[in-house]
């Protein structure tokens, strides 16, 4: 009698230890999976987020294999880096992509400071109006509009919004010649002289559009070999 409750209490022992073997490996491979998807949609390497949670690049590798698991205040610190729930990490299925708080008041930042200046620009035309001799004092709102565009510059090359930054950089290229054209033109007219040929200063903007476009591109370009480079890397270690 004694052996066989021995023998059943073996068995249920194995059955428990299988199960949680089980288990574990599941949560495994769920939190590699989603730390790989989030990693990725952040444009992180394995070595990047090992820095910025102080951790070896190996320990993130070990973690998105599938080998083991961070602590709970570790993956705590990654879901607050990820802009996810906890629970985001651990959970199975598809995971969801985190909503971006940031974007949301940077473009409240980039309204108020454009705000800020066209109002500046306002203010400078209604005293300029009254109190300033007669001229051409709507040009300020032409001059704003390249000057609005330098302030957006500035804020989308920290926070690398690149596609801004390439607006920008257009705008100010193309108004900032309009601003010359039509100040020089302002000019001549109230000196009496010709201005049948300012039109051709337009003819400056097309080659610096195009370095534009190709700065964009090799950046891109630059940018992407950079990114398999780092995934070969990996792969490699892996």
């Amino acid at each position: 009698m004694r052996e066989k409750y021995s023998k059943r209490l073996d068995e249920i022992r194995e059955k428990w230890y299988d199960y949680t073997m089980a288990n574990d490996i599941e949560i495994n491979e769920k939190i590699a999976k989603n730390l790989i998807f989030y990693r990725k949609l952040a444009g992180m390497t394995q070595a990047e987020l090992a820095e910025k949670i102080s951790y070896s690049d190996k320990s993130v590798s070990k973690w998105e294999s599938g080998n083991g698991v961070p602590d709970v205040y570790t993956l705590m610190q990654i879901a607050e880096l990820f802009g996810v729930t906890l629970n985001d990490l651990v959970k199975s299925g598809e995971p969801v992509r985190p909503k971006s708080k940031e974007h949301g008041l940077h473009a409240l930042i980039l309204l108020l400071s454009s705000g800020i200046l066209w109002l500046a620009a306002t203010l400078f035309y209604v005293s300029m109006q009254i109190f300033g001799p007669e001229g051409d004092w709507w040009l300020a709102f032409l001059y704003a509009v390249p000057l609005n565009a330098i302030l957006l510059l500035v804020f989308a090359c920290i926070w690398k919004y690149r596609t801004l930054n390439f607006i920008c950089v257009s705008v100010i290229i193309w108004t900032s010649l309009l601003c010359i054209y039509l100040t020089v033109k302002c000019v001549s007219i109230r000196l009496g002289n010709s201005y049948a040929g300012l039109w051709l200063m337009f003819l400056l903007g097309t080659p610096l559009q195009i370095l534009d476009v190709l700065w964009v591109f090799f950046r891109s370009l630059f940018r992407k070999k950079k990114k398999r480079k780092a995934e070969l890397e990996e792969f490699s270690k892996e």
